[in-house]
């Protein structure tokens, strides 16, 4: 019999986990083993890019309902669930008053959760209080490995049966506030704790450092072919005509930055670039829309919603621009990089890990008029647009080798 692997994640909307998710997938020799896919809630674009040699779990109505508007599950008869995430943003509430956190609202809506905060601990405790009412899943026997794909981890720590669990960090812990009391036991309850760059593991072991003996790295496993193949099969219509084409892709959220994208359009119209700036993504818009009518920039800055397949926009710009304010190891980066495309991103905690500035792409401030700067040099220096081309050209970005290290651990 062929060793077992089980792994959760909440749903497959377009997002930068999901499509590392989705890397992983793709990587996975299923003549080697076999893979058992849970995902909490069956939405988001990418069900439909799961891999049919994965068998896809089906989805169990107590824990589709756990971030879906409370409405949802008292209407479906979850009232225990449904006072658990009430009582989750209470108890959550007395915590972070006297922690000085940021409090936001409680992550219930899938808009509301999908922002990023700087106070990221509602998240465990909606799970600590909901996940004793979720049913077993250990129906489904004895797993080799478990694997939690997103935070938080309660589901696999204590519905799944393994005999190794890994729990997966996506995020860059120095830039968001938990509650590491809470936290550090689930953490601790794994075997494993899978890091997706070493910038990632240092922050996280500031938070964690008696989980350093835990931490093993794999890399957001990204197929260059597979991006290629997805890039060639359309060429948008929006990106026609003769100028500089910039574009960014993720939600909408304090992380990314993107509300002061307007601003920075400004700065680059001030200058005389003649450009459009194409953003790909969903979340909470507002705010850059009323910066786009605040800078008069609607005719430069345009928001082109969610995309099933963004691979086209980027292979179809000249730059791609991540103005982020923090990133765990942007995938979207990656992937423009394997599409032979400049990159511009900011200088968060882990940008070093993702460019070698000036070489295949540019590292500056977290600030507009240097992230102007930058790309308003990087468009006018042909040179040097052609010198990260060729470099990224010369480099393979793709990185299946790593579901190895997965492998590895079902010997150990």
């Amino acid at each position: 019999m062929k060793p077992r692997i089980f792994i959760n994640i909440h749903y497959m909307e377009i997002g930068g986990a999901e499509r590392a998710l989705l890397g992983l997938l793709n990587a996975i020799d299923t003549n080697k083993v076999d893979v058992d896919l849970f995902i909490n809630q069956h939405t988001g674009e990418f069900m439909k890019l799961i891999p049919e040699k994965i068998n896809l779990l089906p989805e169990v109505s107590a824990y589709s309902v756990i971030e879906k508007p409370i409405t949802t599950a008292i209407k479906k008869g979850y009232f225990g669930i449904a006072l658990a995430r009430l009582w989750a943003k209470v108890v959550h509430k007395f915590y972070s008053l006297p922690h000085r956190h940021y409090v936001t609202p409680p992550l219930f809506f899938r808009k509301e959760q999908r922002r990023s905060c700087e106070d990221a601990s509602i998240f465990h405790y909606v799970a600590k209080y909901t996940t004793p009412l979720l049913p077993s899943l250990k129906k489904y026997g004895e797993y080799d490995i478990a694997i939690s794909f997103l935070t938080p981890h309660n589901i696999v720590k204590d519905k799944v049966i393994a005999k190794k669990k890994l729990a997966w960090i996506h995020t860059d812990y120095s830039t968001i506030s938990v509650n590491a009391k809470q936290e550090l036991p689930v953490w601790s309850s794994f075997d494993n704790i899978v890091s997706i760059s070493p910038d990632v593991t240092k922050a996280f072991i500031k938070t964690f450092p008696t989980l350093n003996n835990k931490i093993i790295k794999v890399e957001n496993i990204l197929s260059p072919s597979f991006v290629q193949q997805q890039a060639e099969r359309f060429a948008p219509q929006e990106l026609q005509g003769d100028y500089s084409k910039l574009c960014s892709i993720g939600r909408f959220c304090h992380a990314k930055n993107f509300e002061s994208i307007p601003f920075i359009a400004k700065i680059l119209k001030e200058k005389g670039l003649k450009f459009k700036w194409y953003i790909i993504g969903f979340g909470d818009t507002a705010e850059c829309i009323l910066n786009i009518k605040a800078t008069d920039t609607e005719d430069c800055v345009i928001l082109l919603g969610k995309k099933e397949n963004p691979y086209p926009y980027i292979a179809n710009c000249h730059i791609y621009v991540q103005p982020s304010r923090y990133e765990g190891k942007s995938v979207t980066v990656r992937e423009a990089q394997i599409l032979g495309k400049p990159v511009v991103i900011t200088n968060y905690p882990t940008a070093s890990s993702q460019v070698i500035n000036g070489k295949d792409g540019i590292i500056c401030d977290l600030d507009n008029d240097s992230i102007a700067n930058a790309i308003f040099n990087l468009v006018q220096d042909n040179n040097m647009q052609s010198k990260i081309v060729e470099y990224l050209l010369l480099h393979d970005y793709g990185n299946e080798n790593e579901v190895n290290k997965i492998y590895q651990l079902l010997n150990e």
